[in-house]
C-alpha cells in the first residue's frame, strides 16, 4: 500500500483532516451540503439530537439523527475550489487511515446531497416556489481536467454539443459535463424539475452579470437558454455542482444537488425572502432520506 506524504495529506496537530478539522467517525453516510454556514443550523434544527457541532472557517458541521437515522449536515462556502477540499476531505476521512496514511482496503461509499438557491436560465421557471434537480452539471469551471480520472466520468458527446452550440472560447475553462446519482435521484428528486445545472467560477461575470465591466461574451447566456440535448436543456445557474458530481463520481460516491430558485436571468426576476421555499426543500429532502 502507497504511503500519502504529510504534505499531501494535511493532517492538524491533533489528527484531524486539516480544513474540516474531523475524524472519521463523526461524519454520517448520508452528508447534506449546503453553501451558507448559516444554514446548517436551519437544518439541524430538525434533528432529534445533535452529537456534534464543529466550525472551521466557512466549514461548520453539525451531525445528528433525524427519525433515528445519523445525517451529517456541512457547509462548503461558494464555489468549485471550496468543493474541492471538502469532497476530497469528506473521502480522506471516509477511505483513507489519518494514522498510517494509506488507503483502506474496504471503500466506504457516501451520498452527497447539496441544498442550494439558484438563478432560472428558462423564462418559464418561476421565482420562488420552483426546485431544480441537476440531472447533469455542466462544468464552467475547469476543475475537472486537473484529474487524471476526469474522462472516465464526463459525458463526452454533451460536452462536445454544449462547446460546439456555444462557439465557446479557447481562452475560457474546458467545459464538461457529469451526471448525478441515479440511485439519489429516484430517491429525492420526485416532484422537482429536471434538467442541467450550469456551474460557473464566478457569480457576476462568469454569470452574465454587469455592473462596471462588460463581458466578452454577452450573448452567452442566450446560447445557453438556447442548448438542449436529448431532450435536456438548462435551467438554472448555480457556483458548486459540476465539481460535486465530477469529483464524487471519480472518488466512488453519490451526489445530488437541488435548488430553489430565487432569480430567474430571462424575466429579471428575483427574489430575497425564499426562506420558506428553502425551509420547504429543506423538510421534504430529509423527510426523503428516511422513508
Amino acid at each position: 500500500m502507497t504511503y500519502i506524504p504529510d504534505s499531501q495529506l494535511v493532517l492538524n496537530s491533533d489528527g484531524s483532516v486539516y480544513h474540516l478539522h474531523l475524524f472519521p467517525d463523526q461524519i454520517a453516510d448520508d452528508i447534506i451540503l449546503v453553501g451558507d454556514p448559516n444554514r446548517v443550523n436551519s437544518i439541524s434544527k430538525l434533528f432529534d439530537n445533535i452529537e456534534l457541532k464543529v466550525s472551521n472557517r466557512e466549514i461548520n458541521t453539525h451531525t445528528g439523527t433525524y427519525h433515528g437515522k445519523r445525517i451529517t449536515v456541512l457547509s462548503t462556502g461558494m464555489g468549485t475550489d471550496n468543493i474541492d477540499i471538502v469532497i476530497n476531505e469528506l473521502d480522506a476521512l471516509a477511505n483513507i487511515n489519518l494514522e498510517t496514511h494509506e488507503i483502506k482496503p474496504e471503500h466506504r461509499s457516501l451520498n452527497f446531497i447539496r441544498l442550494g438557491t439558484s438563478g432560472a436560465m428558462q423564462p418559464d421557471i418561476a421565482v420562488g416556489d420552483s426546485y431544480v434537480v441537476a440531472v447533469y452539471a455542466l462544468g464552467l469551471d475547469g476543475l475537472l481536467h486537473f484529474y487524471e480520472k476526469s474522462t472516465e466520468v464526463i459525458e463526452k458527446e454533451m460536452t462536445e454539443a454544449f462547446v460546439k452550440h456555444m462557439n465557446w472560447s479557447p481562452l475560457l475553462p474546458g467545459p464538461y459535463v457529469v451526471k448525478a446519482s441515479e440511485e439519489l435521484l429516484a430517491k429525492l428528486g420526485e416532484g422537482f424539475q429536471y434538467g442541467i445545472t450550469a456551474t460557473s467560477p464566478g457569480f457576476y461575470g462568469p454569470q452574465g452579470r454587469v455592473l462596471c465591466l462588460g463581458l466578452s461574451d454577452c450573448r452567452m447566456n442566450k446560447n445557453m437558454e438556447s442548448f438542449s440535448f436529448e431532450g435536456q436543456r438548462i435551467c438554472n445557474f448555480e457556483m458548486e455542482s459540476s465539481a460535486l458530481y465530477g469529483l464524487s463520481r471519480m472518488l466512488g460516491h453519490q451526489a445530488l444537488t437541488i435548488c430553489a430558485i430565487i432569480a430567474n436571468r430571462v424575466t429579471e426576476k428575483f427574489t430575497s425572502d425564499y426562506k420558506p421555499f428553502m425551509d420547504k426543500l429543506i423538510q421534504t429532502t430529509l423527510d426523503r432520506l428516511v422513508e
